[in-house]
């Protein structure tokens, strides 16, 4: 009897529910289905390809590109033919591509697109193990080790079915199914080794927590190299056979989302950061009966969410006036943004802010925090519909033992725990002890099983004094202000914390728009700004510890971004890179 694993699921799927819509792709403007049976072909014609260009059991091969129906074909086939897909960010620079490539040894890259051919192309003679490059749909590249997605999946005709099949029935719980590259903050990305069990059981958790079933859509647009993705789009769906739809790209994404109107939506904190920041100004812009129809819909939208987050039922005068609420605010305003089908909005891979929480909750958007990372299949907790803590980032998820070691680490036991780091022991040994994941963040768990993340041990900050600090709070807590987009706060060794900031420059043009101000001269020198900017440290530093508080600033001039290096691919700052990058700035805030 074949083991219970990914690839198995798909064509159990395929066969109960043939017809029934997998993935949803644009199409001349129009979205167009794929159903699970055909899905499970062109996985199976891909395995096939992928057996006759050599690709041996265990062997892996690396993808490269966007979001799109022959990512998830290839990575499903190199999983069903017993290989470890890896997952390659589509910002990644050539260097860091070629990094991944040689790591896994992977005989074959998938490319989604001329500029990521170029990329592998520009380290090609470095690439000792690369002997082909598999182009996605509508890439075209003339080079003799290249094949068109057609000729790769002509390669496979001469293999019969029987042997693709028989490469799935050999797989093997404590198999490699997968090898997810961490985004790489501190260093070289290591490669998290992911057992079929691990993600057969995300698939099932995914079940459990959203109630996912065939008549869910989820909308595919973050990273697929991450593992919160791969949860959403992969695991997930075929395990209960929810449809996705491939966004066009990240910046169709908001009309994408209004197309779709997905039942369960999942959102890295930046991507809710961008939605509280556009309703936000929308809502301050409003007038007379509007203004007031909108502040009594969030205030039974607070009182209601109250309710919901316990899993109780609203008293029959609120709801009552929630019915009304939602009739006149909540549904058009959702409507507005794509969310007014959702039942399950997510947020996880960073910390977000409470207030950000509460904002949405007002808005009679609960938007559920859950917590893990790749090295257990992404899920530690997460607040479950029906219980929920803001500011937490829920209990443990169902069959996951969760608890904080002595020195306030989140340490994490279950069957997502990973097999270990590719190739490297030493911080696999680092990581897992006697059967517990170290994560690496600091934390706390309440009476009643909520975990609270409190910072990361590897970013606590000692003072000259030698007071411990831990900067994520500090810096969420600024980074509520409309104004801000990133903080970072420095004070490793030094006898008081500073801070580094990034400025938003959509609400920092609403923000001198409002008040008249002169567009001249740059955004981050505008006296206006800085002063709002100091207002908003000092509300910040009046809720801290004297320890906690952030006596200097510095506005840079730009963003960050993952152009620019100083954020990872899911948005995480590269904290070490940002200090190193701007430390003459950082230096000028402790000269007396």
């Amino acid at each position: 009897m074949p083991v219970d694993t990914i690839p198995q699921r798909l064509f159990d799927r395929a066969a109960a529910a043939p017809d029934s819509p997998a993935y949803y792709s644009k199409v001349g403007g129009a979205w167009v289905p794929t159903g699970y049976r055909r899905y499970a072909e062109q996985v199976k014609h891909a395995g096939k390809a992928l057996m006759a260009l050599g690709c041996a059991h265990g062997s892996s091969v690396a993808i490269l590109g966007a979001n799109r129906p022959e990512w998830v074909v290839a990575d499903l086939a190199c999983m069903a033919i017993g290989g470890a897909p890896a997952g390659i960010y589509a910002t990644s620079s050539p260097v860091e591509a070629r990094y991944i490539v040689n790591h896994t040894e992977s005989p074959v890259v998938f490319v989604d697109s001329d500029a990521q051919w170029q990329k592998i192309r520009a380290e090609r003679a470095n690439l000792p193990n690369l002997r082909w490059i598999v182009t996605m749909r509508g890439a075209v590249v003339n080079d003799p080790q290249v094949l068109s997605w057609d000729a790769f999946v002509a390669r496979g005709e001469a293999i019969p079915d029987a042997a693709f099949f028989e490469r799935i029935h050999a797989l093997e719980p404590g198999g490699i199914a997968a090898l997810i590259y961490t985004s790489g903050t501190t260093g070289p990305p290591k490669g998290v080794m992911l057992s079929h069990a691990n993600v057969a059981f995300a698939g099932t958790l995914a079940i459990e927590i959203a109630s996912l079933g065939c008549s869910d859509r989820l909308l595919s647009y973050l990273p697929l190299s991450h593992i919160a993705e791969q949860i959403f789009s992969l695991y997930g769906p075929l395990t209960a056979g929810s449809a996705i739809y491939f966004a066009e790209s990240i910046d169709h994404v908001p009309a994408n989302l209004r197309e779709v109107r997905p039942t369960v939506f999942f959102g890295v904190p930046r991507i809710w950061e961008k939605f509280h920041a556009a309703i936000a100004a929308k809502l301050a812009t409003a007038g007379g009966a509007r203004k007031r129809v909108a502040a009594w819909a969030l205030g039974v939208g607070q009182r209601a969410s109250a309710y919901k987050m316990r899993g109780e039922r609203l008293p029959l005068a609120l709801e009552a006036q929630y019915r009304v609420a939602n009739k006149v605010f909540f549904l058009r305003l959702k409507q507005a943004i794509g969310l007014d089908r959702g039942r399950l909005f997510v947020s996880g891979a960073a910390p977000i802010a409470r207030e950000i929480l509460e904002f949405f909750a007002a808005l009679d958007i609960v938007v559920h925090e859950g917590y893990g990372q790749s090295e257990n299949a992404g899920g530690t907790s997460i607040n479950r519909p029906g219980r929920v803590k803001l500011g937490s980032v829920g209990v443990a998820l169902p069959g996951v033992e969760a608890k904080i070691a002595d020195d306030g680490e989140i340490l994490a036991r279950g069957p997502n725990v990973f097999l270990g780091y590719y190739k490297d022991p030493a911080a696999t040994a680092d990581a897992l002890v006697e059967g517990w994941l170290h994560s690496g963040d600091l934390g706390v768990i309440d009476a009643d099983g909520f975990v609270s993340i409190t910072g990361r041990k590897k970013d606590l900050i000692i003072t000259a004094g030698g007071k411990n600090v831990a900067p994520t709070n500090i810096e969420a807590a600024l980074k509520n202000h409309a104004l801000v987009s990133e903080v970072v706060v420095i004070g490793d060794r030094r006898k008081h914390l500073t801070a580094l900031v990034t400025l938003d420059a959509e609400a920092g043009a609403r923000f001198r728009e409002e008040r008249g101000l002169d567009r001249g001269r740059p955004l981050h020198t505008d006296p206006a700004v800085v002063s709002e900017v100091q207002r908003a440290l000092d509300a910040v530093n009046a809720d801290m510890a004297r320890v906690e508080q952030v006596k200097k600033f510095v506005i840079l001039p730009s963003p960050f971004s993952i152009e620019t290096g100083e954020l990872t691919a899911t948005l995480k700052v590269k904290r070490k890179l940002v200090e190193e990058k701007f430390s003459a700035e950082i230096e000028s805030m402790y000269q007396d």
